[in-house]
């Protein structure tokens, strides 16, 4: 049986694959535009004027493949715009795509997407992009939400979802429509230059075609020497260079007479942006921390009320606050509040039908409270996993504005989930028991002193970590199992949510247990970057007493 497309999409797809410097990686992305078949008519690959072997590897291969055509920059752009420019240019199919050189296009990809933009007529269309985390593999869809059914999208109201998925990637372009419009990348060092141009296109009213196929992988390197733009935050000058792409976007929209638009993308700044950098204080020093703030409410002071109203909590409990108060404060909760799961710490200020960030910033309200379905609150649990006497993990429930306790907690489950895996290892069902509001001072309570001033409800759970091992996967060469902890909770009233749980202090001590299975386990709870209590495992003598040799070092180090 024939396999080849369709003749009305043989040949009609250029993909643009833009390389700087990745001479390892580049290879591999030119062979998964090649292998999608005859619909791709050619790949066009610019190398920005690489200073190691990128523009030998592409030659060699041009000359094995008919297909790939390469342009030679003679000048580095300090950016992705110019070259991504230079392959629109070069292109000569009716459609053009882009690939990063370190990213791949899984099997079908191209033909899925240049199929429904022919079926449908539309200028554009669209598909799942799914993040893989490297080297664990795990796959995360980017904005799930947006390509879970086909669709075709006409009106300015259908595309204002769109706007969250600034990505230039996943998606396929009539060329001619970006001729007729003008629309190019911004040229030069232009940081997050994706946002710009996919506003550039939304502008230009296309109409979309999008499909729930995974069209796009989008290699996450956490551990590379030089880290992508979108992961290498640590700089205020990274989040300022956003905001102003950010800018560029709603005046773009603004420009095209797209005020919809315009006030999607502001919404959309708190909903992803804002939290996603937010979350990152509770790491940063005290003058990144500063100039972060005033960075952000110079910015926030242009969005309007409807905007801000119009994002989910807690973003916009965020925005509210940071409007407010006159100085920086409170950015180790509002870090918090802004991770993925969010948690509203205490103290919990007015009451539930007027909740409030402190009670003296009235403007910073936390409406929805009373409203929030239970599993959409930013609900807190306590835990500290200890390591002696055989593995327990104690944790707290914390109640936020009464909303816990008209439900009735009743029982939770945790999960002990191995990092990269879907389906959690083990689990374990409690019953919950009430404790009464404290100060946390003298551990009276029975919660190990961790309830505090709004009570909550708590339970013990013994931990087997010789049994974890067991059902583990050990990663690189130290054999570390890394494990996620989350927990279930049902109420009397039928509602549950889940969380993970968030370490409080003295629950990252690392301990060498030992293990008729292994002889030794080197167990260390840890906080992940988001803040959720995690641990890792080694098990195995070799492991064990290599964590040993190293602390008996620096003890003795310490007592030179």
């Amino acid at each position: 049986m024939s396999t080849a497309p369709p003749p009305e999409t043989a040949g009609r797809l250029s993909v643009v694959v833009i390389a700087y410097n990745d001479e390892e990686l580049v290879g591999e992305a030119i062979r998964s535009a090649l292998d999608q078949g005859p619909v791709v008519a050619e790949v066009v690959a610019v190398d920005d004027c690489s200073r190691d072997g990128t523009a030998r590897v592409l030659d060699e291969l041009a000359a094995r493949h008919p297909r790939l055509r390469v342009v030679h920059r003679t000048e580095n752009s300090g950016g992705c715009g110019s070259p991504r420019n230079d392959g629109i240019r070069a292109a000569t199919a009716p459609y053009v795509m882009f690939l990063d050189s370190d990213d791949i296009l899984p099997d079908g990809a191209a033909e899925a997407l240049v199929s429904a933009a022919e079926r449908n007529g539309t200028e554009m269309a669209v598909g799942v992009c799914v993040r893989r985390e490297l080297p664990e593999g795990r796959d995360v869809r980017w904005q799930p939400a947006l390509y879970r059914e086909p669709a075709v999208l006409e009106t300015p109201d259908q595309l204002r979802p769109l706007v969250h998925d600034t990505l230039c990637v996943n998606k396929v372009y009539d060329r001619a429509f970006l001729t007729e419009h003008g629309i190019l990348f911004p040229e030069g060092r232009f940081v997050y230059e994706d946002f710009l141009f996919t506003a550039r296109v939304y502008a230009a009213a296309p109409r979309v075609a999008v499909i729930p196929e995974t069209v796009y992988v989008w290699h996450v390197r956490r551990a590379a020497a030089q880290l992508s733009i979108s992961l290498d935050r640590e700089g205020v000058s990274n989040w300022e260079a956003r905001i102003a792409a950010h800018r560029a976007a709603v005046e773009t929209f603004v420009r095209a007479g797209r005020a919809e638009l315009a006030a999607a993308c502001r919404t959309k700044f708190l909903e992803h942006d804002l939290r996603m950098y937010a979350r990152d204080l509770r790491l940063r020093d005290a003058a990144h921390r500063a100039e972060w703030w005033q960075l952000t409410r110079a910015y926030l002071a242009a969005f309007a009320e409807p905007e801000i109203a119009a994002a989910v909590a807690p973003a916009r409990w965020a925005a509210r606050f940071l409007l407010a108060a006159k100085e920086p404060r409170d950015l180790l909760r509002l870090s918090r509040l802004a991770a993925n799961p969010a948690r509203l710490l205490p103290p919990y200020a007015g009451d539930r039908s007027a909740a409030l960030w402190a009670d003296d910033l009235p403007e910073a309200r936390l409406d929805g409270v009373d409203e929030l379905p239970l599993d959409e609150l930013p609900l807190v649990v306590d835990a500290r996993l200890r390591t002696g006497g055989g593995g327990e993990l104690l944790f707290t429930v914390r109640d936020l504005y009464g909303r816990l306790a008209e439900a009735g907690p009743r029982t939770a489950e945790l999960a002990f989930l191995p990092r990269g895996d879907t389906a959690p290892a083990r689990t374990e069902r409690v019953e919950l028991r009430a404790v009464p509001a404290t100060d946390g001072s003298d551990g009276s309570d029975g919660s190990d002193g961790f309830v505090g001033a709004e009570g909550g409800w708590s339970a013990r759970v013994p931990v087997r970590f010789t049994g974890l091992a067991g059902s583990g996967r050990s990663r690189g060469r130290e054999g570390v199992q890394l494990w996620d902890i989350g927990v279930t909770v049902t109420c009397a009233n039928g509602e549950t949510f889940a969380t993970s749980l968030r370490p409080r202090d003295g629950s990252q001590r690392r301990s060498v247990l030992p293990s008729s299975r292994y002889g030794v386990l080197l167990v260390q709870p840890y906080a992940t970057a988001n803040g959720s209590l995690a641990v890792r495992i080694a098990p195995g003598a070799r492991d064990g007493f290599r964590a040993v040799r190293a602390r008996l070092r620096r003890l003795a180090r310490s007592s030179q």
